[in-house]
């Protein structure tokens, strides 16, 4: 069973098959407010938040996508990669919108 299926339930639904974006990694963590993963494009770090499909489980009002710049804490051996006060690169409700985005970080290698 996946990570984030344990720890946030087997109903929770992703809004698209994890299947599709094998370079995502499953960071996801109870105690966090929702599923992240976790991605490498050259030298940078970046989380994935995946949020609830209904706005009302959603705490604070967060879109259902989020893309944070992340830092690993951990060693090369080791990661432990956190979003902390990373900048926001996309925030979205939209898979789609959110498929491009990776995709043009995966081909461009670059976010920007």
């Amino acid at each position: 069973m996946e990570l984030y299926k344990q720890e946030f339930g087997q109903d929770f639904d992703l809004g698209f098959d994890l299947k599709n974006h094998p370079y995502l990694i499953d960071k996801s963590w109870h105690n966090d407010q929702c599923p992240s993963f976790y991605f490498k494009v050259d030298e940078q770090y970046y989380v994935l938040w995946v949020d609830y499909a209904a706005e009302e489980r959603r705490e604070d009002g967060t879109p259902r996508y989020m893309i944070t710049e992340g830092v690993n804490e951990g060693t090369n051996e080791n990661l432990e990669i956190y979003a902390g006060n990373a900048k926001m690169l996309i925030e979205s409700e939209d898979y789609t919108e959110l498929n491009l985005f990776l995709k043009a970080m995966q081909n461009n290698k670059s976010p920007h």
